[in-house]
């Protein structure tokens, strides 16, 4: 299709979105993705990376190759993803460390709207896509219960905890970062960046990269041939993630880091009227009727034709 510059200029802000999404334990840039009308076309750009790809860069040219890629469309949504995760990643673990009940409700309200607007897009519900429903949401429901693993430090690590996470971050409901820190290896990304680590970095891209190709692959075929079942189990794994992002919580037990610092180990979650301290219950119901609007105008942006 044919993009003006302003096209692409947008396609970057959903870049941004998605980027500081995934930055976030709990949040999936595939929901961004997704609400935002480029989720399929990235899955199906994504797995058009193969061989046959490069044989026509050697055998067509630079300008075939590129256009085969859909590279103008990987280039700007990349470079929203990278500059604000990289960003955003130091800004959500102030938030998660001094606010978590305001963040928390606010990616609340986004998640919630992002059930409705996945949801709607199912043409035909029937028993298999019901079935689906439930399956992705019982799933990630069960990953959210997970306790997270001590730190790992073992950089080689990265590269497999890199080629799992990025399929949670293509995928709707699931966050990408909170499996890492199922994994034992957010704070060793999250230190990486920090410390400008290239060796580390480049390891966890790597592997990124891998599981990337891998996985695009599996889900381009899904929709291919089961559409709405796929949009159904994604949509309850959005459903499902909700116990994750619910900002009220009770830490069951701790765990010591490496460094000695005391972390929640198991959390379960409890009413703002039984939580211990305070609930910041107005700002917490303005900051999901927030978030719900972000959705919404994501949505609006997204129906538009790019």
């Amino acid at each position: 299709m044919q993009r003006r510059f302003i096209d692409y200029l947008i396609i970057s802000l959903k870049g941004v979105a998605m980027g500081a999404a995934d930055a976030v334990p709990g949040v999936s840039g595939g929901t961004i993705a997704f609400i935002s009308g480029i989720y399929e076309e990235l899955i199906s750009t994504i797995s058009n990376i193969n061989l046959p790809l490069f044989k026509t860069l050697f055998q067509k040219g630079i300008v075939q190759f590129w256009k085969d890629l859909n590279g103008n469309f990987l280039v700007a949504l990349l470079t929203g993803i990278v500059v604000s995760f990289v960003s955003f990643m130091k800004l959500a673990k102030y938030l998660l460390e001094h606010h978590p009940i305001l963040i928390w409700s606010f990616f609340f309200g986004l998640i919630i709207a992002s059930i409705y607007f996945v949801g709607k897009q199912i043409t035909k519900w029937n028993i298999a896509t019901i079935i689906a429903l439930g399956i992705g949401a019982i799933l990630a429901y069960f990953i959210s219960t997970l306790p997270s693993m001590e730190n790992s430090d073992n950089e080689y690590f990265l590269f497999i905890a890199g080629a799992i996470a990025i399929c949670a971050m293509i995928l709707p409901g699931i966050s990408g970062s909170f499996i890492l820190i199922i994994l034992g290896s957010y704070k060793t990304l999250s230190d990486a960046i920090h410390d400008v680590d290239i060796k580390k970095i480049i390891l966890f891209i790597t592997g990124a990269i891998i599981g990337l190709l891998s996985f695009s692959h599996v889900l381009k075929w899904l929709f291919k041939h089961y559409h709405n079942i796929t949009l159904a189990l994604l949509t309850g794994f959005i459903f499902g993630s909700l116990n994750k992002v619910w900002p009220w919580k009770e830490t069951l037990s701790w765990y010591t880091n490496s460094k000695g610092a005391e972390l929640p180990l198991i959390q379960q979650s409890i009413s703002p009227l039984n939580f211990n301290g305070d609930n910041h219950l107005i700002p917490s119901i303005v900051l999901m009727i927030l978030g719900f609007l972000t959705i919404l105008t994501l949505e609006k942006i997204g129906s538009k034709k790019q």
